[in-house]
């Protein structure tokens, strides 16, 4: 009875072997009794070096596992089915600053956020019940005292039956992402308070724009149009919005919105336009716009590109400006201006012609009649009856008097020299032709030029006046290729043509040529009367001195000076003798001042000769 309590007996060992290898051996005993009822021991040995040997390499990999998740950058955690600890990795108790007994221990108390706490928990109590993974975000304290966010993922391990045998949880710092997102959450925040301002400045700017008393559009880069101000849609009327659909320069100058300009300036804007939107640079442009109440306004509009970083064009900004009223003020001031400058004319075309004998102003009448034409004047009379001024009151009076005048006095230049002075010559034509110069003809383009002594021309270049006045073009001396002349050709002399042309010095065809609108200045002496306004003109230039009167009352039989001339030259002499008288009486003031002085200053000279010579005084 008591053997057969004896217990199985079950022992591991190593035995050595014939070829010196070690075996593990695992003998197992248990006590039995034979037929005889003798006790006896029946015994098992099994070989398990193999058995040994895989153990081993389970328990190398166990370790190195457990080496990598203590090693692994998270806090890694196991838990069983009621939450209770069993394994925390190397680098949750290095977080938590705790050894894996005391964390084991732990039976309360827990490093999660007390603002956390709550979700924590609600989310355990749910996954549990449904036996799922979940992932929550929470803030664990570390062994400082510091919380930092972390994101924790509970797997749930089953067994056969589906039961949760463990928790494995894993918990990955998120401290910089929350940071990040915190500052994008601010980030965005401040973006949107920048993009409500800017709504509201938009709205701001809009507003501006629409009260800006100016037609404001914005078009894109092929003129499709993307804004107008209000100002513009009550001016013009909703019709503006059409061009949406296609590029302003696809519309026919026949089509809206082209007929609201002006008939006369649809043709040139659209050319203006389609100009401007390929060169891609600003222009500026007046046309007249219809308006809701059938009137047509002046308006200025300035085109402005906006262009990208690549420098083409996106935006074309364009303000039309009302200028109605400074278009109205111009043409106004533009009619002034034609009234006041007929009213000076007609006040000072002879201003340089003083007189008002019945001679004087029937050449001044020829001169207001032939002046509007382009004809040919011949002027004649004697030496100093002013012809040249007579020409210049025929320019003056001409279309072409914004244009210059030319004067050339034939007499005093060379033979030789004045047909290269009238048209100019190349370069190298003559001797001493270093450079190409301009005629006299081609400086008067457009305006007058003025023969003086026209009678003194050689033949050579009578030939070549001639054909100007026939062809109306010339050439250089010295060039080929044929200059076009427009210019007004007003001669002069003091010769009497007729008796040169029959001398054989002056050519016929010529004098007809020139003698198209004749004008004949009559001299002083046949118009007496005009030396009464010289004499009384404020003009000194047309003043007659007095010693003229002397000289022609003392000389001339028959006298030319009238009474009131002899009474006004006489006031006038007396006058000078009073002043002359007052100089010598203010000289022999001074002699007598000085002289009664002691002693002169050194180096001092007495002003007497000085003012002796300036006032025609003997010492």
């Amino acid at each position: 009875m008591i053997i057969s309590f004896i217990p199985r007996s079950s022992e591991s060992h190593r035995l050595q072997v014939p070829d010196g290898s070690i075996k593990h051996v695992r003998v197992t005993a248990h006590p039995s009794r034979d037929s005889l009822g003798n006790l006896e021991l029946v015994g098992v040995v099994t070989d398990v070096s193999e058995q040994r040997q895989a153990e081993a390499v389970i328990r190398e990999r166990e370790s190195e596992v457990r080496q990598i998740v203590d090693l692994a950058p998270q806090l890694v955690s196991v838990f069983g089915p009621g939450r209770e600890r069993l394994y925390a990795n190397r680098m949750m108790l290095d977080y938590l600053g705790v050894g894996l007994d005391e964390w084991l221990q732990r039976s309360s108390g827990t490093p999660t956020h007390p603002d956390d706490l709550e979700r924590v928990k609600t989310c355990w109590l749910r996954a549990s019940g449904s036996g799922s993974a979940y992932d929550v975000e929470m803030r664990v304290r570390k062994h400082d005292g510091s919380y930092r966010w972390h994101l924790a993922r509970y797997n749930p391990v089953h067994d056969d039956k589906g039961q949760i045998m463990r928790w494995y949880v894993a918990g990955t710092d998120i401290e910089d992402r929350k940071r990040a997102e915190e500052k994008l959450q601010q980030e965005n925040v401040a973006l949107k308070r920048a993009e409500e301002k800017i709504r509201e400045q938009e709205a701001e700017l809009r507003h501006v724009l629409d009260l800006t008393p100016q037609h404001v559009h914005v078009l894109t880069a092929d003129a499709r149009l993307v804004y107008t101000n209000e100002f513009a849609l009550k001016y013009r009327g909703s019709v503006l919005h059409d061009c949406q659909f296609r590029p302003l320069i696809d519309w026919r100058i026949d089509e809206l919105p082209i007929t609201l300009f002006h008939p006369d300036d649809r043709e040139r804007v659209m050319c203006e336009l389609k100009s401007t939107l390929s060169s891609g640079s600003p222009h500026e442009t007046e046309a007249r716009l219809l308006g809701k109440d059938g009137k047509y306004l002046w308006f200025l509009f300035r085109y402005n590109p906006l262009r990208d970083e690549q420098g083409r064009v996106v935006r074309w900004y364009v303000a039309g400006t009302d200028i109605e009223d400074r278009k109205q003020a111009e043409e106004r001031l533009k009619h002034e201006n034609v009234v006041l400058r007929e009213e000076i004319d007609k006040a000072s075309m002879f201003e340089e012609i003083i007189g008002t004998s019945p001679p004087l102003q029937a050449v001044l009448s020829r001169v207001s009649k032939v002046a509007r034409t382009d004809s040919t004047v011949l002027i004649t009379g004697e030496t100093g009856t002013g012809k040249e001024l007579v020409a210049r009151a025929v320019h003056r009076r001409s279309d072409r008097s914004s244009r210059a005048f030319v004067s050339v006095n034939c007499a005093a230049i060379p033979r030789d020299l004045i047909a290269s002075e009238l048209f100019g010559h190349e370069k190298g034509s003559f001797t001493g032709a270093t450079q190409q110069r301009l005629g006299r003809f081609e400086l008067a383009n457009g305006g007058t030029i003025f023969l003086d002594e026209v009678g003194e021309l050689p033949a050579e270049t009578q030939i070549a006046l001639l054909r100007v006045l026939q062809e109306h073009e010339f050439e250089r001396i010295g060039g080929t290729r044929r200059i076009r002349a427009d210019v007004r050709v007003i001669a002069a002399t003091n010769r009497d043509l007729q008796a040169v042309i029959s001398a054989g010095s002056f050519r016929s065809d010529l004098f007809y040529r020139l003698h198209v609108f004749p004008i004949e200045i009559p001299p002083l002496r046949e118009r007496r009367e005009d030396i009464n306004c010289r004499t009384s003109s404020n003009d000194p230039s047309s003043c007659v001195k007095p010693r003229i009167f002397q000289w022609m009352k003392a000389g001339c039989p028959n006298s030319l000076v009238t009474g009131d001339q002899q009474a006004r030259l006489t006031s006038r002499r007396r006058l000078q003798r009073k002043k002359r008288k007052s100089s010598k009486q203010l000289c022999e003031k001074a002699k007598d001042e000085y002289s009664d002085r002691r002693a002169p200053p050194p180096n001092w000279e007495w002003p007497g000769p000085r003012w002796n010579r300036k006032f025609g005084l003997s010492r």
